[in-house]
């Protein structure tokens, strides 16, 4: 009788394990290959999946552009002698005669330190009256008080010194050294001789940005090619603004990868391949390196160019299918460019599966049979 109750307490133990995992599924990192090729467009779906080939990685390969427009790189470096509205000078005035005109008693020179250039451009001397100093040189102011002065003290002689002033600044806030407002002097006339004046950018130089806002206009340029791309190096003018900030773009992996994460660029462009490389490669115990997919919103040029068509408009859902296990599939993945807010997604090889029912089969008979052991057990004891 017990040999009965054990065979049948075992078959009900297997077709209920068969039951509860056929019907109730398993745990896994997300669809599998069949379930993505399902949602395409040619089986009415909403995505094109597309596999990529060189084609299709130069199709794909674009970076994003920046730069400064030709107008700020046009514009010529100030020149360090130039007055603007704004600046502070300082006048230092000898008058060759006892009875000076300026200079008190005893005293032959005068000094007139931090004369502000008022907002139409022009300084007040004594006894030279309003001097337009905006747009001059410092020679140039000097001659125009020597002038003025000459018809009534002997052969003056003037010096004019152009100091720092709130015309010719710029302010630097950001991932630098020392935040702040710097005047644009002789040495610090370009972008790039004013970002070390700062101290430099203190992140990563490959993901470093630099915006430069200048009056209603706001561009763009990577820190790098200020220096490997001259003309990149823009003149200053006062009152720019300079905001050095991280690259914000972003791509996130799912699946079965060496981590789950949203990832920063670590450079200005990255590959798939480097992409993966980033969060540890595959998992070797879970991967399918035939499904490595890449999910993204492309702009309409772009895939009309990738799928052979002209007549998609607004942005396109697509998938990219890479094949690591085909002779050119590490190349392509080498090639691929990742995109910003991309979804780089791999799937888990079917073996995964069927290890995950065997297990999950084989952990429902362990507990019937411990089931049944107690039941056996407190048969016996009953009777």
């Amino acid at each position: 009788m017990k040999s009965k109750h054990s065979r049948w307490a075992k078959a009900v133990a297997l077709t209920c394990a068969v039951a509860v995992v056929a019907s109730c599924g398993l745990p896994r990192s997300g669809p599998n290959k069949r379930e993505i090729y399902a949602g395409s467009v040619q089986k009415q779906g909403d995505a094109f999946i597309v596999e990529v080939n060189d084609y299709v990685t130069r199709a794909t390969a674009v970076v994003p552009a920046l730069g400064f427009s030709e107008s700020f790189r046009g514009a010529g470096t100030l020149g360090s002698d130039t007055i603007n509205p704004g600046d502070t000078l300082g006048l230092t005035i000898w008058e060759n005669t006892d009875n000076a005109l300026l200079a008190g008693q005893g005293a032959n020179a005068t000094r007139l330190e931090e004369v502000q250039v008022d907002g139409s451009s022009y300084i007040f001397v004594p006894y030279a009256g309003r001097i337009k100093a905006a747009g001059n040189s410092p020679e140039a102011v000097r001659r125009i008080i020597s002038n003025k002065l000459k018809d009534q003290t002997p052969d003056p002689q003037v010096e004019v010194r152009r100091l720092a002033g709130d015309g010719s600044t710029v302010s630097i806030i950001g991932a630098v050294g020392g935040q702040g407002v710097y005047a644009i002097e002789r040495p610090t006339r370009t972008l790039s001789a004013m970002l070390a004046q700062a101290g430099g950018v203190t992140i990563e130089p490959e993901v470093a940005q630099i915006t430069v806002i200048r009056g209603a206009k706001r561009e763009k340029v990577w820190f790098q090619d200020l220096y490997d791309h001259p003309k990149m190096d823009i003149a200053l003018r006062g009152g720019d603004r300079i905001l050095v900030e991280t690259d914000t773009r972003a791509f996130t992996t799912l699946g079965a990868t060496g981590a789950q994460a949203r990832v920063p660029f670590p450079t200005q462009t990255i590959s798939a391949i480097e992409a993966l490389a980033e969060v540890g490669g595959l998992n070797y115990n879970l991967a399918d390196p035939k499904g490595v997919f890449i999910f993204r919103n492309e702009p309409a040029e772009i895939a009309n160019q990738v799928l052979g068509r002209d007549d998609l408009e607004g942005a396109q859902r697509l998938v990219y299918v890479l094949d690591l296990t085909k002779p050119n599939g590490v190349f392509e993945a080498r090639d691929f460019v990742v995109r910003d807010q991309d979804t780089v997604y791999v799937t888990e090889a079917p073996f995964t599966q069927w290890n995950k029912t065997i297990a999950a089969m084989t952990g429902s008979l362990n507990a019937v049979n411990t089931l049944d052991s107690s039941i056996q057990t407190l048969a016996g004891t009953g009777g």
